[in-house]
C-alpha cells in the first residue's frame, strides 16, 4: 500500500472511531436523562442549511461562514454554541471532500501531511479553550473572525492575494513556516473562521500551486475537525439537533457539488458570501456591545443587595 493509500485509510478509520463517539456519548447521556432526553429529530431548515453550506464548501467557498450567517438570520443555535456545532456537524462531509480531493489532486505526501498533522494540533489546543468560552467571548471572537475571514475573500476576489506557484511541495524553512501557520489556523478554526480561505493565501505565499491547496485543506479539515470536535461533544458545547441537521445534510451536497464545480459561475455567488459575513459578523459584535452594556448595568444593582 502506497503513502496516500495508507493516509486514506487512516481517515477512513478517524471517520469511523469520530461517529462512533459521537453517537455512543449522545446515547449514553441521552439514556441517562430518561424520558426527560429532548427531542433531536433536526428540521427541514436545518437540513438544508447542512446541504447549502457543504454545497458552497465543496466549491471553495467555506463553509464555516455561511452557517454561522444562516444561523443567525434564523436564530437557529445559541451564539455560544455554534463553533461547536459546527465543527461537530460539519465533520461528516468534510471527510466525503478529502477522500474526493487527496485521491484525484497531487500534491507532495510530506507537505501533505506535515500540515494536516499542525492543523491537528492547533484544533486539539483551539477546542479546549473555545468550548470553555462565554457567550460574549464567542460573540467577540467569532465577530473579529469572520472580519477576518471576509478580507481574505476580498483579496482573492480583487486578486489582490499573492500570485500562484507552480510548486506540489514544500522543504526546509518554508515547511516549517507552514506548520507554524497551520498550527494558528487549526486553532482559529474552532472558534469558526473557515480553514479554506487562509490555507489557499498560505499555500500561495509559499510558491505552491493553488490546485495543491484543495487536498491539504480538505485533508486539514477532515482530521482537525475530529481533533477538536471531541472537545465540544464531551462539554456538550454544541447544538445536537443542528449538527445532526448539517450531518444529513452536508455529504450529498458533497458529492453533487463535487460533479458540479466546472459548471458554476462562482464569481458572483463569492461576492454574495462576502457581503452576507461582513454582515453577520457586525451583527456578532453588535451583539456583544448589547450584552457588555446589560451586565454593567445589572451589576452595580448585584453589588447594593
Amino acid at each position: 500500500m502506497d503513502a496516500k493509500n495508507l493516509l486514506l485509510a487512516a481517515l477512513l478509520i478517524i471517520a469511523i472511531a469520530y461517529l462512533t463517539f459521537w453517537y455512543t456519548t449522545v446515547r449514553r447521556r441521552r439514556a441517562a436523562l430518561g424520558t426527560a432526553a429532548p427531542d433531536i429529530a433536526p428540521t427541514p431548515l436545518m437540513i438544508g442549511i447542512g446541504f447549502v453550506t457543504n454545497f458552497l464548501d465543496t466549491l471553495g467557498i467555506g463553509s464555516y461562514a455561511t452557517t454561522t450567517s444562516m444561523y443567525k438570520a434564523w436564530n437557529i443555535v445559541r451564539d455560544e454554541k455554534i463553533p461547536g456545532t459546527l465543527n461537530v456537524g460539519h465533520a461528516t462531509a468534510t471527510f466525503v471532500q478529502a477522500l474526493i480531493y487527496i485521491t484525484i489532486v497531487e500534491v507532495e505526501f510530506t507537505t501533505l501531511v506535515t500540515i494536516i498533522a499542525a492543523a491537528m494540533l492547533g484544533a486539539w489546543l483551539g477546542a479546549g479553550v473555545v468550548a470553555g468560552f462565554d457567550r460574549r467571548k464567542v460573540q467577540l471572537g467569532m465577530g473579529i473572525a469572520l472580519f477576518g475571514a471576509a478580507f481574505l475573500m476580498m483579496l482573492s476576489l480583487t486578486n489582490m492575494g499573492p500570485a500562484p506557484g507552480v510548486a506540489l511541495g514544500i522543504s526546509g524553512a518554508k515547511l516549517g513556516l507552514a506548520f507554524a501557520i497551520s498550527v494558528v489556523l487549526g486553532a482559529l478554526m474552532m472558534l469558526g473562521i473557515g480553514y479554506y480561505a487562509p490555507c489557499l493565501i498560505m499555500i500561495s505565499l509559499l510558491g505552491m500551486d493553488p490546485k495543491a491547496a484543495y487536498p491539504i485543506m480538505m485533508g486539514a479539515c477532515a482530521f482537525l475537525i475530529p481533533a477538536g470536535s471531541i472537545q465540544f461533544i464531551r462539554k456538550e458545547s454544541y447544538d445536537l439537533k443542528a449538527a445532526i441537521g448539517l450531518l444529513i445534510g452536508g455529504p450529498g451536497a458533497v458529492l453533487i457539488a463535487a460533479y458540479l464545480i466546472k459548471e458554476l459561475p462562482l464569481y458572483y455567488v463569492r461576492w454574495l458570501v462576502l457581503i452576507v459575513v461582513v454582515y453577520t459578523a457586525t451583527s456578532m459584535l453588535r451583539t456583544a456591545a448589547v450584552e457588555r452594556r446589560r451586565a454593567t448595568v445589572k451589576t452595580p444593582e448585584v453589588a447594593s443587595a
